[in-house]
C-alpha cells in the first residue's frame, strides 16, 4: 500500500477523480513540455458524462494556462471510466500523446508507465496488520508510524488544520452553490437557526450534520478541503472529529492526530483492495470508505481496542454496500452533500455498536471490502458516476426544495 500521504491530500473541489487528477496530469505534462501552446483532450466515459458537473474542463484550462485547450469526448468501454487523452500540439505537429487514469482520492496512472509511488506498508490486509500488531504489542497508530516515520504526525496535524479551516468556514458563509440547481447552502442555518420553540441547546445530530454539510458546501464550491478519502465524501472524517474534539475537552490534538493516522490506514486497505472511486464502484467506495475510516477514527479517539475498531469500520462499510454514484446534473452537490452528513452519523453509531459487540461479530473487515469491490464490478454503469441513472435520471426541475424552518 501507498503512503496515507497520497490518500489526504490538501486540494480544491469539487472532484479529486474529476478535477484533482486531471489537473494533476496536465501539470505534469506541462512541466516537461513548457512550450506547448495547444492541447487536445479527449474525455472519455465517466470524464465525458458528468465532467461539466464536475468541472473537469476548467480544471483542465486552469492547469494548461496559457496554453489553448480544445476537448472532445468519448465513451469506449473497455478504458477505464476515469479515462482522458492528452495530446500536445507544438508547430502543428502532435509532440507528447498520453493516456491518464484518475484512479480515486487525486491520484493519476500514466498508461504504459511505471508507476513511482512506493508501496511502503508490508500488510495489505487488516488481518495481517492486526497479528504484526498483537505479535509485536503495538497499535494500529503504532504501526502507521513504525512504516510512515514519526514526521508523519507533522502531515497529520496540517490535515487537521485543513479540516478544521474547511468545516468553521462553511458552517459561516451562506449563499447558493455555482451550478444551474441554485442549491442553498444549507450548513449556516443548520448550525445558527432554531426552530420555533426549540431547545437552546443544538441536538447532536444538528451539529455533526452542520459540519458534515459544511465540508462538502466548500467543496462543491471548489473551495480548499482535503480528501479523506475523495472530494465528493470529503465531509464526513472531519464532521466527526470536529465534532467529538469540540465536545469532549480531553480528545486533544494528539489523539486527533492518532485518530487520523488509523482511518487513513483503513481508508489504504479499501483504496488498495478494492476502489475508493465512484466511477469503479458507486458511491459506497466514496460515501462507504470515509464512513469506515471514520468509524475507525472515532473508536481510535476513545481508545477502543483493535478488534472493536475493526468492526466499527466494518459496520460502517457494510450498511453502505450497493450505493449508487448518482449526481444530479452531474454536479457533487444531490445527493452527496447530504450523504455526507448521514454517513458521518452513521459513522458514530456503528462506534458505539462495536464498543457493545466486538465479540460476537460474524463478518472481517477485509470481508465487507472485498463485498464492496465485487458489489461495485457488478453493479450497473448507469449508476457509477455518468449521471445517466438513479436520482440523476429521475430528478425533475418541479420538485419542491421544502423550506422545514
Amino acid at each position: 500500500m501507498l503512503s496515507i500521504r497520497s490518500l489526504y491530500q490538501v486540494g480544491y473541489g469539487p472532484s479529486s477523480s474529476h478535477t484533482m487528477g486531471p489537473a494533476k496530469a496536465c501539470l505534469i505534462i506541462k512541466e516537461q513540455y513548457p512550450y506547448i501552446e495547444n492541447y487536445e483532450i479527449i474525455l472519455y466515459n465517466s470524464f465525458a458524462l458528468t465532467g461539466k458537473g464536475h468541472l473537469t474542463e476548467e480544471a483542465i484550462k486552469d492547469a494548461l494556462s496559457p496554453a489553448m485547450v480544445t476537448f472532445s469526448t468519448s465513451i469506449d468501454v473497455k478504458k477505464h471510466p476515469n479515462t482522458m487523452i492528452i495530446k500536445g500540439v507544438f508547430d502543428q505537429k502532435i509532440v507528447v500523446e498520453k493516456e491518464v487514469q484518475s484512479v480515486g482520492g487525486g491520484r493519476i496512472v500514466f498508461a504504459g508507465e511505471e508507476d513511482h509511488d512506493p508501496m511502503i506498508y508490508p500488510h495489505h490486509t487488516f488481518k495481517a496488520i492486526k497479528k504484526y500488531c498483537r505479535d509485536h504489542n503495538m497499535s494500529l497508530y503504532d504501526y502507521v508510524v513504525m512504516v510512515e516515520g514519526e514526521d508523519i504526525n507533522i502531515f497529520l496535524e496540517d490535515i487537521w488544520i485543513h479540516m478544521k479551516q474547511a468545516v468553521e468556514r462553511g458552517i459561516e458563509t451562506k449563499g447558493v452553490l455555482p451550478g444551474p440547481l441554485k442549491m442553498k447552502r444549507k450548513a449556516y442555518d443548520l448550525y445558527h437557526r432554531q426552530k420555533e420553540n426549540e431547545v437552546p441547546e443544538i441536538t447532536e445530530n444538528r451539529l455533526v450534520s452542520s459540519y458534515a454539510f459544511a465540508v462538502s458546501e466548500e467543496n462543491a464550491s471548489g473551495g480548499i478541503i482535503v480528501t479523506a478519502p475523495t472530494c465528493g465524501a470529503c465531509g464526513v472524517v472531519p464532521a466527526v472529529l470536529y465534532y467529538m474534539h469540540k465536545k469532549h475537552k480531553f480528545l486533544n490534538k494528539k489523539r486527533v492526530i492518532k485518530a487520523l493516522a488509523v482511518s487513513g490506514l483503513i481508508g489504504n486497505l479499501i483504496k488498495y483492495n478494492a476502489s475508493i472511486s465512484g466511477a469503479v464502484a458507486g458511491c459506497q467506495a466514496e460515501i462507504g470508505s470515509a464512513c469506515s475510516m471514520a468509524a475507525a477514527a472515532h473508536a481510535t479517539l476513545f481508545n477502543l481496542s483493535i478488534d472493536q475498531v475493526e468492526y466499527a469500520a466494518e459496520i460502517a462499510m457494510e450498511h453502505h454496500l450497493g450505493l449508487t454514484c448518482d449526481p444530479v446534473n452531474g454536479y457533487v452537490q444531490i445527493p452527496c452533500i447530504e450523504r455526507n452528513a448521514v454517513a458521518a452519523l452513521r459513522a458514530i453509531d456503528a462506534c458505539g455498536l462495536s464498543y457493545f459487540l466486538s465479540d460476537s461479530r460474524k463478518i472481517s473487515l477485509d470481508t465487507v471490502i472485498e463485498t464492496m469491490y465485487q458489489t461495485g464490478l457488478d453493479m450497473h454503469d448507469s449508476y457509477k458516476e455518468t449521471a445517466k441513472g438513479g436520482l440523476a435520471k429521475y430528478f425533475k426541475e418541479d420538485d419542491n426544495d421544502v423550506n422545514c424552518w
